[in-house]
């Protein structure tokens, strides 16, 4: 059976030790190293930006892009409905409310006719628009612009994985106010834990500098504002910035394996490949398969641990989950419809060819109801 496969893991193969040997040697263990600018400046360079301010995590830049654009409590911030749970989470802990719209069949991004829909049912009390990039696609930022400014509403990007991906020649971070990336652990640049916020408006980025410090003033125990304990540490950036020194190689990795994949499926009856708007701009983040109905799911992710595969189920949408039933959701049925239906499969980019081959083989070996009888694909 060979040695189990990872679903996606870091590719630590760069300058990641020797960085974190000179934090040590330094005695520069905490936010205030010099690796955690030199990252900031290195992302503010990769997207556009004129401010990059690391954090904690992406759910933590998430909630502070939003505070530093204003939004208050009772605020109500357009989400998608298929997402991870923490674009709405960092919503609520802004002590906003997420109002969850749909997404597009074709890219699974934010779908702005249901966008629209939202801003005419709720009016003035909307504040902002949280558009994601889905696994490398990014959504088409005319309509959105477009929807903001003419409902004078803050336009927001969470790329938490979308680090490196494009649209159009536009690096993901440059589609609204502000954006954020997150450097989990099983992000294409990861720094351990962490998160990235970028934006132009110097005076925001001042204010987020100094929130995420305890809003303290000076070098004494005085504040002048409710902080948060949010910086990232020296460790974590020198990780982030050895990875993105390697971001364009893992990419390719990354497209390697996602076409691959692509192919082994293509014509196949009771599978298909996740859409990919842009290959040549995609991140890749994950690798993920679309199946007819939940019983073929479960069945295709059992079938594929029990050969040392690790597989997951993917995203469900949020609207309909307990925590999330209580916020206001137009209708929903692509988010509810790939619901159930999606599996992620390994894809680390060091993943070897010999390992990816038994993931095929093993795939080859299963067969599920057709996408005709499930679900819409």
């Amino acid at each position: 059976m060979g040695e189990r496969i990872p679903l996606c893991v870091p590719d630590l193969r760069g300058n990641e030790a020797a960085y974190l040997v000179k934090c040590v040697a330094d005695n520069w263990i905490s936010s205030a190293g010099s690796y955690v600018g030199d990252l900031e400046r290195a992302f503010a360079q990769l997207t556009r930006r004129g401010q990059a301010i690391a954090c904690v995590n992406g759910t933590a830049a998430l909630q502070l892009a939003l505070l530093a654009c204003g939004i208050k409590p009772g605020d109500k911030v357009i989400v998608p409905d298929w997402t991870f749970a923490a674009t709405a989470n960092a919503v609520v802990h802004a002590g906003a409310e997420p109002v969850f719209v749909d997404i597009r069949a074709d890219d699974w991004t934010i779908d702005p006719r249901s966008v629209e829909r939202a801003l005419d049912h709720h009016g003035a009390e909307i504040r902002a628009i949280l558009a994601v990039d889905v696994l490398g696609n990014l959504p088409d930022p005319k309509p959105l612009r477009d929807l903001a400014e003419a409902h004078d509403v803050v336009l927001l990007e969470d790329a938490a994985g979308a680090v490196g991906a494009a649209r159009d020649g536009m690096p993901a971070g440059m589609l609204g106010d502000a954006a954020i990336f997150s450097l989990n652990g099983n992000k294409l640049v990861t720094a351990g834990g962490g998160g990235m916020i970028v934006l132009d408006d110097p005076e925001k980025a001042a204010y987020l500098r100094h929130i995420t410090t305890q809003a303290r003033v000076g070098g004494d125990y005085r504040h002048d504002a409710i902080g948060f304990n949010y910086r990232l540490s020296n460790v974590n950036a020198a990780i982030g910035l050895a990875q993105l020194e390697r971001i364009e190689a893992m990419r390719a990795d990354k497209r390697r394996i996602a076409e691959r994949y692509g192919q082994a499926v293509a014509g196949r009856e009771d599978m298909t490949f996740m859409p990919v708007s842009r290959p040549e701009e995609s991140s890749y983040w994950l690798s993920n398969l679309i199946v007819a109905d939940e019983a073929s799911m479960r069945d295709l992710v059992a079938t594929l641990n029990a050969a040392a595969i690790d597989a997951r189920p993917f995203w469900c949408s949020l609207s309909s989950q307990a925590p999330y039933a209580g916020f206001a959701a137009e209708a929903v049925p692509c988010s509810l419809d790939l619901t159930d239906r999606t599996i992620t499969l390994p894809c680390s980019s060091h993943l070897t060819e010999a390992e990816q081959d038994r993931v095929l083989v093993a795939l080859d070996g299963w067969r599920g109801v057709p996408l005709s009888d499930g679900a819409a694909a």
